[in-house]
Parts: C-alpha cells; structure tokens; sequence
C-alpha cells in the first residue's frame, strides 16, 4: 500500500502525517541521481494561461499543475484535465485576486473575506508599490470564514478532478497567519492530500526574471540544470503566452507579466533545457510522484 493511498484511508493526526511525509522524502533522496519536480501555478485565471500550462505538460518539462477553483476559466481547466491522468493536479488554495482588469469572488458567503465590490482583496499583506489596494490583513481574519471557503475549494477541485493529490497556497496564504496555516495543514490531512513539497526538496533558485527574454530564460534554465548535483528539488513557475489577453491583465508594478510568462513557457518546453535532462539522466516526477516514491 502506498503511503497515498494509507493517507486516503482517514488518517487524520497531523502527526502521523508529518512521520509519513518525511519517509517518503527520505526514501526519495535516498536514490542516486537527480530529481526535479517541476510544478506549474495559476491554471484558471484566464484562458492563456490554461493553453500555457497544457503546453508545458505535453511538450515540456512540468509535471505538476496548480487550480484556482474560483477563477473565472475553471471549467474550461476541467474540461482539458479530465482526460490528461498523467499531469498531477493540486488545489491552489486562494483567498486573493490580484489583477487589475480580471477578478474572481469567493465560492461561498464570506463577507468578511471580501472587498467592498465582493471580490476577493488583491493581495495578503499591504502592498507598499499599491497602498490604495485592499488586502486580507486589514482587517481580522475570520476563521470559521476562512476554512468554509478553502474547504469549498477542495471540494469543488475534487468534484470534477477526483484525482487531485495535493494542496499549495495561492500568493502565500498559509502565511497569513499562524491559525489559517495550521487550518491548511489540518485540512491536507483530512482530505488526504499532501502539502507542497517533500520535506528534504530543495529549490531552484535564480530562474526567471520578468525582464529576462525567453532565450535568456531557456538558456538560464539549462545552466542551473546542469549543475545539479544529487539530490530533489523542485522549481515552481507561471507559464502564459504573451498575446492580447494576458497583455490586458498587467497591473501597475507588473507591466510585463504576458512576456514574462511566455518566457517561462518558452524555458519549460525548451529543446536545450531537454538535452540537459537527457544528459544529466535528471527525473523529472510530480508532487505525487515526490511523496510515495
């Protein structure tokens, strides 16, 4: 029996699963070579980004995807999904909608979760390039509010997509506070889902960079997968296309965001950043895959 499937059938002491989890990132480390786990974020938001995140799953290099389930394109992430059982899927757990031209509410009566237009806030913490923006922290946090609508979330993710594996957190939600933290693993636990990352994975860090092209991306990318040494790790980005629609959601302080997450998408499906993987004989897993393996 796998570690997954131990967890499905109601094991629910944070505890236990915390013992279980560091095995399975153990078991994992423990094998020779290298192993990434490339996890694609923001599925739902606009349609770009769902023909994006396709992309780099059946052309490139990702083998994680992250749902809104408020988001305004989420049937259609459904609809391309249901039959792709090779992408691992993971609820994106949301409390914000941060875009100027494209919003999303909540998927239940939170009023103490929202903005005076019944949005979600833009953001967590006060944002100091935008002070004029509600955000989550302004006011108190209601817990009872807060787990009715992620818990509706993961409902709504597993209605459609019974084979989602995994929790993450959308624009760093569980640091919102120590309670909403301890909510979110409470209810990774009850739903027997895993929670980001095996313990022992490490980040790739220094990819990306809203005014890096697509070359230099790509090229960026090879190098820091090159030098990998034994080992997991894992590297968390937002593919897109930098057509009409993405270029219409830029806010204030991200100008660029359809450039820069074409260049991603670029990167991820890259022949150069293949052949390094090839070479190196770097596996590349989903979070699933991290933890019961």
């Amino acid at each position: 029996m796998t570690i997954f499937n131990f967890l499905k059938l109601g094991l629910r002491s944070r505890v236990f699963v915390s013992c279980f989890l560091l095995v399975a990132a153990t078991t994992l480390t423990a094998q020779d070579g290298i192993t990434v786990i490339i996890r694609s974020d923001d599925m739902g938001f606009c349609h770009a980004v769902n023909d994006a995140c396709m992309k780099v799953y059946k052309d490139g290099i990702s083998r994680s995807v992250e749902i809104l389930a408020p988001s305004p394109w989420f049937m259609e992430t459904v609809n391309l999904l249901k039959d792709e059982t090779g992408y691992d899927v993971g609820v994106h757990l949301c409390l914000t909608s941060e875009w100027d031209n494209i919003r999303w509410r909540p998927l239940t009566n939170v009023p103490g979760l929202v903005d005076v237009d019944g949005y979600f806030p833009k953001w967590i913490w006060k944002n100091k390039n935008k002070p004029g923006d509600d955000y989550l922290l302004s006011r108190p946090v209601n817990i009872e509010e807060v787990e009715k609508e992620l818990r509706a979330q993961i409902v709504l993710v597993k209605k459609y997509l019974p084979r989602v594996s995994h929790l993450s957190n959308h624009m760093g939600v569980d640091d919102a506070n120590a309670e909403v933290g301890a909510l979110i693993k409470r209810l990774a636990s009850e739903y027997g889902l895993f929670l980001d990352f095996p313990a022992e994975a490490k980040p790739i860090r220094g990819f990306g960079g809203s005014g890096k092209s697509p070359a230099q991306k790509s090229k960026e990318l090879a190098g820091l997968l090159r030098a990998l040494t034994p080992g997991v790790y894992y590297l968390v980005d937002h593919p897109g296309y930098d057509n009409a629609e993405m270029q219409k959601i830029n806010q204030g302080n991200q100008q660029n965001v359809a450039y820069d997450r074409y260049g991603v998408t670029v990167a991820f499906t890259s022949p150069e950043v293949k052949k390094v993987i090839k070479e190196k004989k770097i596996r590349l897993v989903s979070i699933k895959e991290a933890f019961t393996k």
